[in-house]
């Protein structure tokens, strides 16, 4: 298998649609999410376009898609956070930086390296930028993501709060400008 990650196109709006509710929808990753597969399915195709051509250009927002041939396996998103803004929980961000969220990998693929080729893809373009830190909010429950994310270079970056999901915690990740390499 040779699974390419790349940034999501503007005009791609109906496969983000697709592979969203996908994720929603499965039991094992509808922990990570902050909206049912009903939210997502109530949103019309212009939110999807929207979404997608939000994504695929400029320096706030980036979708990253896994791609087995032309069928995509999984999906992380990076949304950069400046100092003194809020963040999806409603929490003041107090140093700059990217957040990570949307993570999704289908079950045929998880454990097979898709993670961390989107996860490398994810991190090394907010480094590209010029970010320090790496953020991402995990259910605490969620054991098997967090086993990924240390993996991955995030440790524990002792932020827990009760969001829409339930109890999470925060884990970051410090950076270089080096494609993301972990200091």
């Amino acid at each position: 298998m040779s699974i390419g990650v790349r940034r999501v196109r503007a005009d791609e709006g109906a496969r983000v649609k697709s592979l969203r509710l996908e994720a929603v929808a499965d039991p094992d990753a509808a922990i990570a999410f902050l909206s049912t597969p009903e939210q997502e399915a109530a949103h019309d195709d212009t939110f999807w376009d929207d979404r997608a051509a939000n994504s695929a250009r400029g320096d706030d927002v980036a979708q990253f898609v896994a791609e087995n041939g032309d069928e995509w396996v999984g999906t992380v998103t990076v949304l950069r956070r400046p100092s003194g803004s809020t963040d999806h929980h409603g929490h003041v961000v107090s140093t700059t930086r990217a957040d990570i969220v949307g993570v999704y990998v289908r079950p045929s693929e998880r454990g097979s390296g898709v993670i961390d080729a989107l996860f490398e893809t994810a991190v090394g373009w907010a480094a590209d930028l010029g970010d320090s830190t790496v953020s991402l909010d995990v259910h605490t429950d969620n054991l098997r993501a967090q086993a990924a994310y240390r993996r991955l270079g995030f440790i524990d970056d002792g932020r827990r709060f009760t969001g829409s999901i339930g109890p999470e915690m925060g884990m970051a990740r410090e950076l270089t400008a080096q494609r993301g390499r972990v200091s």
